[in-house]
């Protein structure tokens, strides 16, 4: 990677253009501001990055986020001082989670001020703890000799394993300085840890002596596809994490999908003989709050070396990158290994029972659901969602995706980020629609940012499931609170009065058996589209989706 476009006597803002730009940067987004304008000038001025402008930072960060997960790229996001970082700090909250490798660029005051609480505009007291507590890492640059240095640490940092997004704060001053003199080429590669060869050693014995073992992946097994679908070619069963799903492809017959805590699945478990966790947390929302029991021997891989254990109690743990690790364990593998002939049978047949089931659960809505499980794989759409309930109830597991970059949802559980991530993963797809599925709560939070799919003629179409209400809160309320429906009705925009005044095409569905057909038109149609499907109009789910039970753990989101 080499920088060979610094003008001379340049400033630290257009250095930081040339930067990004020269290591390969395609797409920011962000929110301009008196703060950050010398990066974002010489952005517009050099033209060799799209700069997408954000109704706000919060969109901002969403909109990096899943251009990231999509793209399999950092993500960037620039942000004003004070409370313009403030407010993407919830969207960087879910970027955390996610893991996702992104870039944050923001701003704070002149030097002179910085840190002494003296009430400069846009200055806020400890803007520096609000960015490390949402952070993998944070970094400031204090002067443009630091410029090379505090941005390639940053970059690093960012796309290291475990990712992140990592927090990079300038100074407006420091931006303006001269652009310090370069060497002309940056390495930036991610470092991943190695397992030692004595604990894939381990490993190995351990799966010589199961006849029935089973990978659990989640999202940090996301660069490992090739090396988890040759183990399930050699004789494991496959079960994944939302964020894990299409590692191995969610075809396969040993591949239970990211059905993983239906009864039948949990009996399932209890057959198996050995387990390895492969990149997962193992979340509370898909193990029952860590209470649902897993087969024993449990093995975790984890580029992450604090999470060995930390949810289950494991046999072994290897603290390594899941692709190297799974590649030297297939190496010491044979090339078939003895396990039970009957075990793809019998994923297969739970998982064709645990989809009857969710068929059955969701009624009238099976239709939409049928429409977009043979469209979005096959196509190769991004699918993004939002928390809605049907999201909760097919979005997450029946709706196939091809490929594990495919997925994008608020792992974080945050509602009213899925306009705006839909935006993103559009913007990193270059050759497909961003099929994302909205509710109509969520959708108002993020409402402002339709105006910019419409500006940025973003190739998505949003499925947005409108029932006037909070409807997971009202199903809580009718099984838990003698249906005492407090603070759960939505006074509910005109979406096709909205959707007109912004020159965005809406459709509205009101009988499910003209879904298929206005899908077909929207994902054909040029830019983006809007399909708003009446959910009092069509009907309920066949069975109330509450969510949780009270007091019990763990919930399907």
């Amino acid at each position: 990677m080499k920088l060979e476009h610094v003008i001379p006597n340049s400033t630290v803002g257009e250095f930081i253009a040339e930067y990004l730009a020269d290591i390969g940067v395609e797409v920011i987004f962000g929110v301009i501001s008196i703060h950050n304008m010398p990066i974002l000038d010489a952005v517009a001025r050099q033209g060799r990055i799209r700069f997408v402008p954000a109704r706000g930072e919060a969109g901002a960060m969403n909109m990096a986020d899943a251009y990231a997960r999509v793209s399999s790229r950092m993500g960037v996001v620039i942000t004003s001082t004070g409370t313009a970082a403030g407010n993407a700090a919830g969207a960087q909250l879910e970027a955390l989670t996610a893991g996702t490798p992104l870039l944050h660029i923001t701003s704070t005051v002149d030097t002179q001020f910085m840190d002494r609480d003296r009430a400069p505009i846009h200055d806020v007291p400890r803007q520096p703890d609000m960015l490390k507590g949402i952070s993998k890492a944070y970094y400031r640059m204090w002067s443009a000799q630091q410029a090379i240095g505090a941005l390639t640490a940053s970059i690093s940092a960012a796309i290291s394993a475990p990712c992140g997004p990592v927090c990079l704060e300038i100074p407006v001053d420091v931006q303006r300085m001269p652009a310090p003199p370069t060497g002309g080429a940056f390495k930036l590669a991610p470092q991943y840890p190695r397992t030692c060869d004595a604990s894939i050693d381990e490993l190995a014995k351990l799966v010589l002596r199961a006849r029935r073992p089973m990978l659990w992946l989640g999202g940090g097994a996301r660069r490992a596809g090739k090396q988890a679908t040759e183990l399930v070619r050699r004789g494991f069963a496959a079960v994944t994490s939302t964020n894990g799903r299409a590692i191995v492809s969610e075809g396969d017959p040993a591949n239970l999908g990211a059905f993983n805590m239906a009864p039948e699945t949990q009996a399932l478990y209890e057959t198996m003989d050995l387990m390895i966790v492969v990149g997962s947390k193992l979340r509370g929302n898909e193990t029952l709050n860590n209470t649902m029991k897993l087969p024993r021997p449990l093995v975790q891989i984890d580029a992450d070396a604090f999470q060995g254990g930390r949810n289950y109690p494991v046999s072994l743990f290897l603290h390594g990158d899941a692709a190297d690790t799974l590649e030297r364990l297939l190496e010491r593998l044979p090339e078939t290994l003895q396990v039970d002939p009957n075990l793809t049978l019998d994923v297969a047949t739970v998982r064709a029972k645990v989809e009857g089931a969710m068929r059955a659960a969701i009624g009238p809505y099976v239709t939409i659901a049928d429409a977009l499980l043979e469209r979005v794989a096959s196509a190769r759409h991004p699918w993004v969602r939002d928390v809605t309930i049907s999201n909760s109830t097919f979005g997450n597991r029946y709706v196939k995706i091809a490929q594990p970059n495919h997925g994008v949802h608020a792992l974080g559980g945050g509602i009213g980020q899925g306009v705006a991530m839909g935006i993103g993963a559009a913007i990193a797809s270059k050759s497909a629609k961003a099929v994302t599925l909205l509710g109509d709560g969520g959708t108002q939070l993020g409402i402002s940012e339709l105006i910019t799919a419409v500006e940025e003629n973003a190739p998505v179409v949003y499925i947005l499931m409108n029932d006037q209400a909070y409807g997971v809160i009202r199903n809580i309320q009718d099984a838990q609170y003698d249906s005492r429906y407090h603070f759960s009705a939505l006074r509910t925009p005109d979406f096709a009065g909205h959707c007109a005044s912004i020159g965005l095409p809406h459709h509205k569905v009101s009988a499910v058996a003209d879904f298929e057909g206005m899908l077909d038109a929207a994902i054909a149609a040029e830019g983006p589209q809007l399909i708003e499907v009446d959910m009092l109009a069509v009907g309920p789910f066949a069975e109330s989706f509450s969510g949780p039970p009270a007091g019990a753990a763990g919930n399907k989101a």
